[in-house]
Parts: structure tokens; sequence; C-alpha cells
């Protein structure tokens, strides 16, 4: 849909363009130490139940409940300790009654106890020691007590992780614990990166008169690896035609996504818009500021498979918000999560009011302050979110959101704004 006001796309149809086609990579089997962050291409079902086999939960004495009944403090129960049950151990010696038997947390219980008596309800010290021969016993303890039971809290064929799951370090624990050593998993997208521009250095090196650093690259390389890719071709390629159409060809051949920066507005040596500007790859203008300009489309590889392109604006404000906004959902997708639920969006109070464009989303990015919501929310740079302010991004912790029909933003007022990350302000 165009905006009325200047014919851009809106933010939102133009995301939605870029995810039509896009699908989840096939699924792979790998590892279960190697499945963390990715997501479950299958329901995972109980292999084994939790626990195992009945335990228990406490280090003391497997007894028979019965035995240890008269037990106080003034009278306690003294028993024959009959052997040790230390985690790890098989079925071992049968609990006669009248007898206790030294047990560890984890470990099985023995054929014939009903409870377990922790070491502190003793007159046994704490740690390592010989079996004792006895054991006097401070306090009853009723039947099941201190006792983990074969399969309480998962049994086999229970569903345990749903598809679409991703595999947190909990996940994986709970994946482990039902007896999976391997996933069905949606692989890391690969992605290929070219940042484009004539005037482009590498950061560090002396520059030449008309050039500047390209911060580009590194960033998007490291915002690709910070949202679940791998990076697997970061190139910096000229103004050269020629030239950008050899790196678009090795892009291809070694990504499941392919990300440009620049080259793509109304000048007259935009080599990503003349080189690709085809029926499959499209530029467009996005009511948003910064990143007005866009291009997305799809490209083939010689094996004949397409492969999803997203073209971004040069200016570094413009790539970062760009990224945020449209590359993190497409990711999201090939990587088989959903590609919308990742953001997170929380309201924020404008401490400084700022002027936004007609007809555009703007989105700016902030510092926060403030123990909980909403935020005070201050613009990272006093001149808010023009598109080369590259120095002060690394002290934002939100894009705050403002809405295309608004011009002018108050002290006092309330935006949403999408965390970039994970961490909280403080």
């Amino acid at each position: 849909m165009m905006n009325p006001t200047n014919g851009a796309r809106t933010v939102d149809d133009h995301r939605r363009e870029l995810l039509g086609p896009v699908a989840a990579l096939p699924p792979v089997t790998l590892p279960l130490a190697s499945c963390r962050g990715l997501t479950l291409s299958a329901d995972l079902v109980a292999r084994v139940p939790v626990p195992p086999f009945t335990n228990s939960s406490m280090d003391g004495y497997a007894v028979r409940a019965a035995d240890v009944a008269p037990a106080d403090v003034d009278h306690p129960v003294e028993l024959p300790v009959i052997g040790d049950c230390p985690a790890g151990a098989a079925a071992g010696v049968f609990l006669e009654p009248g007898s206790a038997i030294r047990i560890m947390t984890g470990a099985p219980l023995p054929a014939g106890a009903d409870a377990v008596v922790p070491v502190e309800m003793t007159d046994q010290r704490l740690g390592p020691g010989e079996t004792p021969r006895s054991v006097r016993i401070h306090q009853a303890v009723l039947k099941d007590a201190y006792v983990r039971f074969q399969g309480e809290a998962v049994s086999i064929g229970t569903s345990v992780l749903a598809l679409g799951t991703v595999m947190t370090p909990a996940a994986l624990a709970a994946a482990g614990a039902v007896g999976h050593g391997e996933l069905s998993v949606v692989p890391r997208p690969r992605v290929a990166i070219l940042s484009t521009g004539n005037e482009l250095s590498v950061p560090g090196d002396v520059l030449r008169p008309g050039a500047i650093p390209d911060s580009n690259l590194v960033m998007l390389a490291a915002l690709v690896e910070e949202w679940g890719g791998d990076v697997t071709l970061a190139e910096r390629v000229s103004d050269n035609p020629p030239e950008f159409r050899a790196a678009i060809a090795r892009a291809v051949d070694a990504a499941d996504l392919v990300v440009t920066s620049g080259g793509i507005s109304a000048g007259a040596f935009e080599v990503v818009r003349q080189s690709l500007d085809s029926p499959r790859v499209q530029f467009v203008s996005v009511a948003m500021q910064p990143g007005k300009p866009q291009g997305f489309g799809t490209l083939t590889r010689g094996s004949g498979e397409d492969v999803p392109l997203i073209a971004l604006p040069g200016n570094p404000v413009s790539s970062f918000v760009s990224f945020h906004v449209f590359v993190r959902p497409v990711l999201a997708r090939l990587a088989g999560r959903d590609p919308l639920a990742e953001t997170t969006t929380i309201e924020v109070r404008v401490v400084d009011g700022w002027r936004s464009p007609a007809g555009r989303r703007q989105y700016v990015p902030v510092r926060l302050d403030g123990p909980r919501e909403p935020y005070d929310a201050r613009p990272t740079h006093p001149l808010g979110s023009a598109s080369h302010l590259v120095g002060s991004l690394h002290l934002a912790h939100a894009l705050a959101v403002v809405p295309a029909h608004v011009t002018h933003v108050e002290a006092g007022e309330s935006l949403s704004a999408h965390l970039l990350g994970p961490l909280a302000p403080r």
C-alpha cells in the first residue's frame, strides 16, 4: 500500500513483501551440544523417564519408615548400617527390616526401603567418612519422604518440547534429560554481506581524500551473528559494476541470504541498483526515517535455488535501523522462528522533544533510564536519527518509534520503542 502523503511504501507493507517468499531452511540433525539457539523442526517426546529410576533427593540413610516412626530428639532410634549406596551405583543391598543403608543424593533407592532420613537428622557428620556401624536417627520421617519416583517429572512418550522451540540452555538440558543426544533443527542461516562504495576505506587505514572508514561491513556482520546467522562472506566492493556482479555471484553461492549496503539511492553511481534492477529485484521508497531507500528480491545460484536479497541504504544509522526493521525478521523466518515475536516492544517517556518528518515513521536511537516502564528516553545524539550519526549508536538501548502522522514529539509524551538487545537499561 502506498502512503498517500509521499507515495512511499509503508514499513509494514515492505516487511510483508520481504517475508512473502521466505521459508524456513530445511532441517538438519545435529549433536545436542551444537543446537544452542537453533529451532526444533519437530516435536520432541521423552525417550526415558525423568527421573529414570526411583532415587534419593538427599544425602542420608535409606530406611523403612515404620522402623523410625518412634524417633525424636529425646528418644533416637538406632539402626545398624549394612552398606553404602553412592550415586551411579546399580541396585545393590536389599534393606532388611530394622536396618539402614547410607545413601547419596541421586542414588537408586534400595529395594526394601521406602524413605530417606537426611544426614542432618542423625548423629553422623556431613561429608566424607567411613561407613558407620550404626546410625542414630533423631526425627521420624513419613513413607516416601525424600524419595523421587521414576517418571514422576516426565514419563516416556510425554511431549517435552514443541516444534518451533528455540533451544535455550534450559531446553538443551530438557532434551538431554529425556534421552536425546541429537536433534532435528533448522540450521543457522548463512549470510553474505557486501558493503559497497568507492569512498569506503578499511577502518584504521590512513584516509585518502574523499574516503570514509567502512563501518557498515563490521556492523552488519556483528548484527547477523548476534541475531542467529553465520556470516559466510563479508566483502567491501567498489562501485564498478563488473566487480560488484562478480562479488554478488560469490555471495549467492555462499549464503542463504545476501545483504548489501549502499548503492541503492537515485544518484548516478548506485552500483547495486544499476547492476541488479530487474523484475526479480525491486528498489523502492519506504515511508520511514532513516532508511527511505530499500531494495529486495531474489537471486539464483548456479545450482538453481533462489536466495533472498535485502539491499540496505549505505548511511550507517540507516543501515543499522533497516537491519533491525527488515533483516532481523527475515533471519528469524529462515531460522524457523516467528519473524515478529522476537521484537520486544516497551513504552518509553520522552525527556526532550524532537521533530519528525511528515508522512514517515521515524526510528530514533534512544538511551533509556529508570528502573521500570515507562523508561525515560533520550536520543543518543542531539541530531536525533540523522543517518550518519554512527558514533553514538553504541549508546542506544532501543529505537523509539514515532508514527508517520506525528511531526513533533513533545517532552513527557509516551512512545513505543523496540529494544535492540536482551539487556535492560540500567
